[in-house]
């Protein structure tokens, strides 16, 4: 298995992407420790994990709080003696769809301070023991208005570019101590709209645009390559091989899976 007596710490494991993660890293063996705001979500998402006969554990974190986050990380090093892998699938509500002219300063930086604080953070708890053990892979998740351009991107343009920076940058400040960075840019995911933030948030875009919310995501699978969108078992099933030992030479790499929206 991929992950056989690996150690995956996932932050936002009760999200959509978060508990996809969580069910491929159970079946390829890893040991789980899911993290959220929400503690019904992280227990159906370990559920579905311990199905696959996963070992998982869970806690309600903060992950805006750097304290929080530091003693999560040192619980789960205590009790598994390591931590191998961590992604950060954190997500929230943002705005989107809005002209400059329409969009407040603190819209526009509630995505870079919420999506940046917490990838900072989940990040430096877990590079503090993957430092000390000469390993470890840090996984995050960005989207392709890293690239786009367009009204209305402005918030979350500069929030997914940010993010991708961080993780290049990261990726060569850990290197040398056997730590790999994997940024991964999944498009809208199409089965992730009925549990995910993203139906409400892609739903007052679509109004903002004055069409119906299966046109709009019409729209946006008529412009990939493959014609249709990403699924969550597929960003789970690459974030699996991109933490796996299989991945050993990949860092610093941005994965595109947007399904050919975006073409490298």
């Amino acid at each position: 298995m991929l992950l056989q007596n690996k150690v995956a710490v996932i932050y936002g494991g009760g999200g959509s992407i978060g508990s996809a993660a969580a069910r491929v890293f159970a079946r390829e063996g890893a040991r789980l420790f899911l993290a959220g705001r929400t503690m019904s979500r992280l227990e159906e998402a370990a559920a579905a994990a311990r199905a696959e006969g996963a070992e998982v554990s869970t806690a309600v974190v903060d992950a805006s709080d750097p304290a929080a986050v530091e003693r999560h990380a040192d619980q789960v090093a205590e009790a598994a003696g390591r931590i191998d892998i961590t992604l950060n699938a954190v997500g929230f509500d943002h705005v989107q769809g809005l002209s400059i002219a329409e969009t407040s300063v603190d819209d526009y930086l509630h995505p870079i301070d919420g999506y940046l604080r917490t990838n900072f953070l989940t990040a430096k708890a877990a590079a503090r023991h993957m430092v000390a053990q000469r390993a470890g892979v840090i996984l995050t998740i960005s989207t392709p208005g890293a690239r786009l351009t367009g009204r209305g991107l402005i918030g979350n343009a500069a929030q997914s570019a940010g993010l991708e920076g961080f993780s290049r940058a990261l990726a060569g400040e850990l290197g040398p101590d056997g730590i790999r960075v994997v940024c991964v840019r999944p498009h809208a995911i199409s089965d992730a709209l009925a549990t995910s933030y993203a139906n409400a948030m892609f739903g007052r875009i679509a109004d903002a645009s004055g069409i119906g919310m299966d046109e709009w995501i019409q729209g946006l699978t008529g412009a990939t390559a493959l014609g249709r969108l990403p699924m969550l078992a597929e960003v789970g099933e690459y974030l699996a091989f991109a933490a796996s030992d299989r991945a050993s030479s990949m860092t610093g790499a941005i994965a595109n899976l947007t399904a050919g929206a975006l073409v490298d």
